[in-house]
């Protein structure tokens, strides 16, 4: 049982980590533009993650304050 709980912990240790590197990871270009684009939103916090998340994958921040998807 010891074991199974060691390995269960190990487990959402890595899959926490694999999480937040994309947000952890903001580089000051893509917390420039995303602070631009966010300045306006209703719930900033929120936008700012998300936009720091797409764009460390692009390098490119979507228009709007809004998901904008269709955009990448």
């Amino acid at each position: 049982m010891k074991l199974f709980l060691a390995a269960l912990l190990l487990c959402s240790l890595l899959l926490s980590s694999s999480f937040l590197e994309p947000v952890m990871a903001n580089s000051s270009f893509c917390a420039k533009k995303c602070s631009t684009r966010c300045a306006n939103a209703g719930i900033q916090d929120r936008c700012l993650k998300y936009c720091g998340i797409c764009c460390e994958q692009c390098k490119c921040v979507p228009s709007g304050t809004y998901g904008n998807k269709h955009e990448l």
